[in-house]
């Protein structure tokens, strides 16, 4: 170093060059620190290689995994090394034939070599006798299936490994076993567990919702986790109902051909709109059968307009378009006029016609009942079907006769419950009728059959008519089944009912049958014959000549 020209900016050293302000330490130190980066793997700054663009240390990578490879001159790092190692140190099984460390006292590999778990002994089932395997609590395996306190032991195993098990879990298993058969009851209990056992809430509403299965059913656990949580008073229940009834309403939109189908998405709206105003206010609000049956009208009404009218525009059609239509069903056209108005209506409204094409039309008939009737014979035959044939379902027997004797509709007896029903007097109450209805002996046979058929299920129901889908919960069977209960006979419930009112309303005042059946007077008007009977009014005196 020559002669001492300043002292270094960083460390105050001398300086012997005219053009550095730094030392030689310092100079060769930043020579240093200029060739560093920073490392993308370890983040330090370090010289990266050229060929990886990482450091030294990061640059040796293992070939197996990729991890890195802290010792210089390995290919695999620790965790592969060993496992290199094991599976060197392996070789094939004489037994199994595969690969494993064989053990020298045995010459087998080390499953080959531990003992066999001995099967234990047949001894006698303490339930059915024979000498078989043994299950659990002395039984064989078949009638440990079917042994009734399965649910409850399983149970007593999800308590306890539960950390915090909730307090209505006993009520549950208790539920599930006085109304399903054992296998069932388990999966019910199993499947509890498992959502008590997840991260989210384990509240009786959250587990209601996490329970339900995405479609049109909700499954059979679901179903029983509502009627046990409504019934405890421990959550709401779920909006099944209403998910469906969007779903068909949906289904009937969409079946609209596109050119029509959003001025019918709109008019589905603003009556769902109307439907939850009515509901919020108290009054009347139209039902979900209701709706879904002017969607239906609305959608024919667009395929017909489309397929055999060729109109695209609701703008385009005309009083000879809605004739026309209401031409294809004449005995449905009243029932069809009134949803057309009401959509022509709204479609006016808003704009999307100028000028209502029903508002002219009108749907006179009669308001007097055009249903069909029994013969006397035919009467007779279905009564001996119901009363003396054994091989008709109870469910038949029981709604023929209450509709052929005592009026009754398919909905009072799918609301009929067991303690609507007296033995002492022998009368049961049928929906909103004012007075308990005494039933005639035969009447009351099938009702009895009937309570045997339902005392066969193992069932908490407490309707009258319980099916193969509601034996579990307490729901009544559904409005599907009771339109389809008297298809053996060969005659619907609706006309079989209709005969017995025609025959008391034309045979006695309109308004005691009213008030004895709960109806509207003006409800058994239209039961009236247009006839009057020659025998029943007074002696006129004949005229003298």
């Amino acid at each position: 170093m020559g002669k001492k020209q300043r002292d270094c900016v960083a460390c105050g050293a001398p300086v012997g060059y005219l053009d550095r302000e730094h030392c030689c330490r310092c100079w060769r130190s930043l020579k240093e620190q200029a060739a560093k980066a920073s490392c993308p793997s370890c983040g330090k700054d370090r010289v990266l290689r050229a060929d990886t663009g990482r450091c030294v240390v990061c640059s040796r990578v293992c070939e197996e995994c990729g991890h890195p490879v802290r010792v210089a001159g390995n290919r695999l790092c620790r965790d592969c090394r060993r496992r290199a190692e094991r599976e060197a140190a392996k070789t094939l099984c004489p037994r199994c034939g595969r690969p494993g460390l064989v053990r020298e006292a045995t010459g087998w590999c080390g499953s080959c070599s531990r003992p066999r778990q001995q099967k234990q002994p047949p001894r006698v089932c303490g339930e059915c006798g024979q000498l078989r395997r043994h299950a659990g609590l002395g039984l064989c395996s078949a009638c440990w299936q079917r042994h009734p306190g399965r649910p409850f032991i399983r149970g007593e195993h999800l308590r306890d490994r539960l950390v915090d098990p909730p307090g209505w879990l006993d009520d549950f298993v208790a539920h599930v076993a006085a109304r399903h058969c054992v296998a069932r009851a388990c999966s019910f209990i199993t499947e509890v567990g498992r959502l008590l056992q997840d991260e989210l809430s384990n509240s009786p509403q959250a587990l209601l919702e996490r329970s339900r299965r995405p479609g049109r059913s909700m499954g059979t656990f679901a179903r029983t986790l509502e009627d046990f949580f409504t019934l405890q008073g421990l959550a709401l229940p779920t909006d099944q109902a209403e998910r469906l009834a969007a779903g068909r309403r949906k289904r009937r939109v969409d079946a609209a051909p596109e050119p029509l189908r959003p001025a019918v998405a709109a008019f589905d709206a603003s009556r769902m709109r109307a439907q939850d105003r009515a509901r919020r206010a108290g009054t009347r609000p139209r039902s979900n059968l209701t709706l879904e049956a002017a969607l239906a009208t609305m959608r024919d009404l667009a395929v017909f307009l489309t397929d055999q009218r060729g109109k695209g525009d609701w703008a385009l059609v005309d009083v000879h378009d809605i004739e026309a239509f209401l031409a294809t069903l004449p005995r449905a056209r009243k029932r069809r006029l009134t949803v057309l108005r009401q959509f022509f209506g709204f479609a006016r409204s808003q704009r999307v016609i100028l000028v209502d094409p029903t508002r002219g039309l009108t749907a006179k008939e009669g308001n007097g009942y055009r249903g069909r009737t029994l013969t006397l014979d035919q009467q007779r035959h279905l009564f001996r079907r119901w009363t003396c044939n054994d091989g008709a379902h109870p469910h038949e027997a029981l709604l023929g006769m209450l509709a052929l004797l005592h009026c009754a509709s398919s909905s009072e007896v799918r609301m009929l419950q067991v303690t609507d029903i007296d033995p002492a007097t022998q009368t049961v109450r049928l929906g909103k009728r004012p007075h308990p209805v005494p039933l005639d002996p035969a009447s009351w046979a099938v009702l009895q059959r009937c309570l045997a058929h339902r005392a066969a299920w193992p069932t908490q129901n407490p309707h009258v008519m319980v099916t193969k889908g509601t034996k579990g919960g307490r729901s009544p069977a559904s409005t599907a089944y009771l339109s389809h209960v008297l298809d053996d006979c060969g005659y619907p419930p609706r006309t079989v009912r209709g005969t017995r009112l025609v025959d008391l309303v034309n045979t006695m005042d309109p308004k005691l049958v009213a008030a004895a059946f709960g109806m509207d007077p003006q409800a058994t008007l239209i039961y009236l014959a247009d006839h009057i009977d020659p025998t029943r009014l007074p002696d006129q005196p004949q005229k003298r000549n």
